[in-house]
């Protein structure tokens, strides 16, 4: 076994996982330990920051464990994150002053309709590449704020901390020695300019976020602090690696060149695609957001986000009770060789990019007497991969050429039917890795850049590779009738 190992720390929104990895990209240690959400009213999803930073603890002890090894054969953290959800803290305690506002709480919806209505989405979009929702992090601070007794205060004299979960943990690990964020949660603010990549005092005012309660913004892949009184491991291993998770699962997938695009199947889908040194403002409904920064180079990439994906399944097992576990929608999808028409769109939260419509509903199209169980998740695997294709053609038009492959890695990548049918509707080529967690491996990777194990993000490449293809097999035509239906059943869900 290699005497220097990686440690990445991939905290989600439902759990905290830790891996154990060799610089070879073998797993060598897993664990995962589940993270309970709260919701004290409708449209409000909270964390409570110490039950994350417990499962931090258990999740690395347990990966640990798994790999048959000491906290002493760590060479360096990666850390990657659920990346817009909020937490402010007090600088002298370290105890948050609220609990962690998630990325999937609504609670600033009117403050972002406001501002809309005032006309600053465009000034925004023009600084920021993102849109006015509620889903990212300004609003989230400021409510913190505005809401908790003495915050807005505090925060002006420089006695609270705000951070994205990376800097939460940065400060954990470190015994509080560093205040930092990396530059791709940054860019999930709201109040980062894609152009000097620092934080935007126009930003910062329209948000009322004061620059005192800030992180300093680093780069994806530097030494950015050194643990201390972490249990697990002794002091002084470098945090090296830090991306928010959709960006450090295109760096796991080596999107290293323009036009290089990965899908993320999780709850929801996310489409990334690198888009180089410069920013893209994209014209169909796209986010631009920082990929990485390694050393001075610089990336950017076009993002897509469909709400509901994975949830979608989910959904027919636990609403419907069509399937008894997620992993049955294949086998039964299979017992058909179509849809028979059928079209489900999983608007189940509204619908994301390239609409960005709250309002759309989901939509379940074609059903006849003849309609069974087995065509409705043939058409929800369908529905998956056309909300995808929707995302991957506004990436092409937007970039002016087609995609030629994509790379894949979440849970329901897993799914050849899926990702056969993704390859057909969307015409493009599906690489997909041997191992689907791609995030932490992505984290790993800059960790390693980081530490200096890697000398250039290609040779970190080596972590990468993909282990089956999925080709082209549908004609154009049929292709078009496909998309075709698709197109009529979304028009059928939309709220404007």
């Amino acid at each position: 076994m290699e005497q220097g190992l990686l440690l990445a720390i991939d905290q989600g929104t439902t759990g905290t996982t830790a891996l154990v990895m060799s610089t070879r990209g073998a797993t060598v240690g897993r664990f995962t330990k589940e993270l309970p959400q709260h919701f004290p009213a409708p449209g409000l999803v909270e964390h409570e920051p110490e039950e994350i930073w417990e499962s931090v603890l258990v999740a690395v002890k347990g990966a640990l464990a798994a790999a048959g090894i000491s906290g002493s054969r760590i060479a360096a953290i990666g850390i990657t994150n659920q990346r817009e959800t909020t937490v402010v803290w007090d600088r002298a305690t370290g105890k948050p002053v609220h609990r962690a506002i998630v990325w999937q709480d609504r609670r600033t919806s009117e403050t972002c309709a406001a501002l809309k209505a005032a006309g600053h989405e465009g000034r925004v979009r023009k600084t920021t590449g993102l849109v006015l929702d509620p889903y990212f992090s300004g609003t989230k601070v400021a409510w913190i704020l505005d809401n908790v007794a003495g915050a807005r205060a505090r925060a002006e004299k420089g006695e609270l901390a705000f951070g994205t979960i990376d800097s939460y943990l940065v400060a954990r690990l470190s015994g509080a020695a560093a205040h930092v964020t990396d530059v791709t949660n940054a860019s999930r603010t709201l109040l980062m300019s894609l152009a000097t990549l620092d934080w935007d005092d126009e930003m910062l005012a329209l948000f009322g976020v004061p620059r005192a309660v800030l992180p300093k913004i680093a780069g994806s892949a530097e030494i950015v602090a050194r643990t201390s009184g972490f249990g697990p491991l002794p002091d002084g291993v470098p945090i090296a690696g830090i991306a928010g998770d959709q960006q450090a699962a295109l760096f796991g997938q080596a999107c290293f060149d323009v036009g290089d695009a990965k899908c993320t199947y999780g709850t929801g889908a996310f489409v990334l695609a690198n888009i180089g040194a410069t920013p893209l403002a994209s014209r169909f409904g796209l986010l631009t957001t920082v990929a990485w920064k390694v050393g001075y180079d610089v990336a950017f990439a076009l993002e897509g986000s469909a709400f509901v994906a994975g949830a979608a399944v989910q959904w027919l097992r636990d609403g419907l009770g069509v399937i008894k576990h997620a992993a049955d929608i294949e086998g039964l999808a299979r017992t058909v060789s179509s849809s028979e028409g059928v079209s489900f769109v999983p608007a189940l939260s509204g619908l994301g990019a390239p609409y960005w419509d709250p309002g759309a509903r989901g939509v379940i199209y074609g059903i006849t007497r003849g309609t069974t169980a087995a065509h409705l998740a043939r058409a929800t695997l369908e529905g998956i991969a056309l909300e995808v294709t929707d995302l991957l053609q506004a990436m092409s038009d937007d970039l002016g050429r087609p995609l030629a492959k994509m790379r894949v890695d979440g849970g329901a990548a897993a799914n050849d039917l899926l990702m056969q049918y993704q390859a057909d509707v969307a015409s493009v080529v599906i690489e997909r890795p041997a191992e689907l967690e791609s995030t932490a491996r992505g984290a790993a990777m800059l960790a390693g850049v980081g530490a200096g194990l890697f000398a250039t993000i290609r040779e970190a490449a080596q972590m990468s590779a993909a282990d089956r293809t999925f080709g082209v097999q549908m004609s154009d035509a049929e292709r078009i009738g496909h998309r075709t239906r698709w197109s009529d059943a979304v028009r059928r869900s939309r709220s404007v």
